[in-house]
């Protein structure tokens, strides 16, 4: 349980993180990409984690 808050606090903190650098430097910029990738890969462990449980 206590790993699933801590994977979500960084799934929100990089949520808040991609929109900034979204609306400043656009949605396809490098690093906008990156967050994103970086997000559906936490997302994706997230999911993973739910479904053993």
């Amino acid at each position: 349980m206590k790993s699933d808050n801590k994977l979500l606090h960084h799934i929100e903190h990089l949520r808040n993180k991609m929109t900034s650098i979204a609306l400043d430097k656009g949605l396809s910029s490098a690093e906008s990409l990156a967050i994103s990738q970086e997000l559906d890969r936490l997302l994706n462990k997230y999911d993973e984690e739910k479904a053993k449980k």
